[in-house]
């Protein structure tokens, strides 16, 4: 919904948050009503590359034309939140810093850590995008300033300039890390402490996190600050949050700290906006920028996840599973032997080009098909040099002159123009305009449709509705489905739904714990520390959520955290009612939605169950699915045959007692508990002792909750 369809509602005290996506083109802006989720203002400039103030520029821009255009007064703005290509792109560049490490251990293990925290001898940075120095600090005594004061300087003189701290057991025992960050302040330097990027064991892919980490630092200070100064100097004092890889957002005070955490931010950002605004349950989300088209799979209400790899580096940093395939809407073609050898990777944008199909008809008229390379070591590129200037062929240029895109589109462009540049092109293939453009188009589709294949392929699916979002959907999106044989729907606010996205985003904290022996006690404390830390970025405790998962094959414990800067009420409007929650609940559980009933319901959590016949060998069994979503519409619990309980502490833990008794369980099962405030796996949990002081532990409150027993 956009501001013409504001006015009903404008007569209310608005809670305002501003999403703005930093594209690799276009800067775009959004305002939004948190509560009844209508669109207040939006604002589209280029982004900013060539800045002084790089990008931050841009960000600064797009957000001063909403507060002057919308009448939108400072007081009512509840947080900013903005996406960023910062650290991404300096990795991918290799725009890094070298970074001193200060690897620790006791004497005995010198040699092994040594060997482990090396990260300069060709294997484990065997493309050398990473520049390092290291030293290494006994801890079989108490180290001093001085030892460490004397280390950091010589990383120095060799060239680093920020440093990375990381010791064995660091994660259990940060005391020496955090010492040594303390003396690298102190010196003026960044500085990196393995067990903040990670709290699980390894130490080689913490300290290559850490380093990647690290080689951005002094670049997203900057850009950090350059953002934050330009937003306060507007009179602007409401938090200002960033855009993370996992669909959160979290402080710029992190992103300072922890800028790797940002990869893949603004691909995220489009994901979240598909979940968040357009509560799409299954599907592939295709996003068609101007630079890049961003591809995601969601599946039951969330995307799925992996672990981050840069240019080869593996890390312990968890990201939506984008796809992020480098043609667009405004990416350039290349002509080779009469013929479209490829489109992109080079947009008009970066060229600096104009699109011809917004060229005058009359100047094309005037052109002829010329070569170019917009920067230095492109490929060369097809253009149309006219008496006006130079004009780029892009795919959007190419979909107009084929007639594709509607009326009212953000791509619509100039029809007329657009066939011009394609008969130009075309005499210069020996074509017609029409197979020009065609080719183009195909040329592009070819790799997003290899992309999505990819996909299924990878999450074994035999197909799903494509959603097209991005100023570009209608170019490329529409053209894959039909070539896939999938349905096809365009995205509201399709041109802003990445900057939707990023205003809707929560505040999130996620934290992999090592736990070989996963006991209550430790589980609890660990989600207290997430509490804490999501508390600390801005968070109010009322409005924190938290689910966890033990993952016994790595036996790690991931912990996820939830919350809001405010509270939302319950008219909110990205919180689901309670039919819209059965709804989704059904599909998942492919059951009719008539059949899901209401199991539990709390402050934060909904949980849904359903009776379903499933066909067997010998005839059918009738399983009882059980899911649990959170209020905003995301599974946490998905069970296909559960034993539910529900009640007070005494009823609870009676009944999940007396179950285990009448079924003498030689493996525990799986067990789940949801309350008021927690969704957790306690499947870790292989004792039916710690299971039941578990349970009993997270009700003794004194109010209701759920356990399901997984009997799948």
């Amino acid at each position: 919904m956009d501001g013409t369809d504001h006015a009903a509602g404008a007569r209310h005290t608005r809670r305002v948050r501003v999403g703005i996506d930093v594209g690799g083109t276009f800067t775009k802006a959004v305002a939004m009503d948190a509560t009844t989720g209508y669109m207040v203002a939006k604002s589209t400039v280029p982004t900013t590359h060539g800045s002084e103030k790089g990008v931050s520029a841009g960000i600064v821009e797009a957000l001063g034309n909403i507060l002057s255009e919308s009448g939108i007064r400072l007081d009512e703005i509840e947080a900013i939140s903005h996406s960023t290509t910062q650290a991404i792109n300096a990795l991918l560049e290799a725009d890094v810093h070298k970074v001193g490490i200060v690897s620790m251990g006791v004497g005995p293990t010198k040699k092994d850590v040594v060997k482990r925290t090396r990260l300069d001898d060709g294997k484990t940075d065997a493309g050398k995008s990473l520049k390092t120095c290291h030293t290494f600090l006994d801890t079989s005594h108490l180290i001093t300033k001085e030892e460490v004061g004397e280390a950091i300087g010589a990383l120095r003189g060799e060239g680093a300039e920020a440093i990375v701290a990381t010791e064995a057991f660091g994660v259990d025992d940060p005391s020496n890390e955090l010492f040594v960050m303390n003396e690298a302040a102190k010196a003026g330097m960044p500085s990196t402490a393995s067990h903040e990027i990670s709290g699980i064991y390894g130490l080689e892919i913490r300290t290559l996190t850490s380093v990647i980490n690290a080689s951005v630092l002094p670049k997203t200070l900057q850009v950090a600050n350059f953002v934050e100064e330009g937003i306060r100097r507007m009179g602007v004092a409401s938090p200002l949050m960033v855009m993370k890889g996992d669909g959160g957002v979290t402080s710029m005070d992190t992103f300072r700290t922890k800028p790797i955490l940002t990869i893949l931010s603004g691909p995220a950002a489009s994901v979240a906006g598909a979940l968040l605004h357009l509560r799409i349950t299954n599907g592939i989300f295709i996003e068609v920028g101007g630079t890049s088209t961003n591809i995601c799979v969601i599946r039951n209400g969330k995307p799925e996840f992996r672990y981050v790899t840069i240019r080869d580096h593996p890390t312990c940093i968890r990201s939506m599973d984008v796809r992020i395939v480098g043609v667009a809407g405004g990416s350039m073609a290349r002509l080779s032997g009469g013929r479209i050898s490829a489109v992109g990777p080079r947009s008009a944008h970066i060229a600096g080009l104009k699109y011809s199909c917004f060229a005058d008809p009359r100047d094309l008229e005037t052109g002829r098909i010329v070569s170019v390379r917009p920067k230095e070591g492109d490929e060369e590129y097809a253009c149309i040099r006219c008496d006006g200037g130079t004009y780029a062929i892009t795919n959007t240029c190419a979909a107009n002159a084929l007639e594709m895109i509607d009326d009212g589109d953000y791509s619509l462009a100039n029809t007329e123009s657009a066939k011009i540049s394609m008969r130009k092109l075309g005499e210069e293939m020996g074509v017609s305009y029409f197979e020009a453009a065609q080719s183009i188009i195909q040329t592009s589709s070819f790799e997003i449709m290899k992309t999505v294949t990819r996909i299924l392929k990878d999450y074994k699916m035999d197909s799903a509705e494509i959603i097209g979002g991005g100023g570009g959907a209608s170019v490329l999106a529409p053209f894959v489905a039909k070539q896939t044989g999938a349905p096809y729907r365009k995205a509201e606010q399709a041109e802003v739904i990445s900057s939707v996205g990023v205003a809707l985003s929560m505040l999130q904290e996620e934290q992999e714990v090592s736990m070989v022996d996963p006991t209550p006690e430790k589980i609890s404390r660990e989600h207290n520390r997430v509490l804490a830390a999501l508390v600390d970025k801005g968070a109010i405790p009322e409005s924190v959520a938290i689910d966890s998962k033990f993952i016994p094959d790595k036996g790690i414990l991931r912990i996820t955290a939830v919350g809001n800067v405010e509270m939302d009420g319950g008219a909110a409007k990205n919180i689901f009612t309670q039919d819209e929650a059965r709804g989704r609940a059904a599909e998942i559980m492919g059951a009719d939605p008539d059949a899901a009933e209401l199991i539990f319901k709390s402050d934060h959590y909904l949980v849904f169950g359903a009776r379903v016949r499933e066909k067997r060998l010998l005839g059918k069994k009738e399983k009882r699915r059980v899911v649990a979503l959170d209020i905003f519409g995301r599974p946490k619990v998905s069970i296909r045959n559960g034993e539910v309980f529900c009640g007070d502490q005494k009823t609870v833990t009676g009944s999940l007692d007396a179950f285990f008794d009448s079924k003498h369980f030689g493996i525990m099962p799986g067990v789940y508990l949801v309350n008021s405030l927690k969704a957790m796996d306690f499947s870790g949990l292989t004792s039916r002792s710690h299971i039941m002081a578990a349970v009993s532990g997270e009700l003794a409150d004194g109010g209701d909750g759920m356990v399901v027993v997984d009997m799948s």
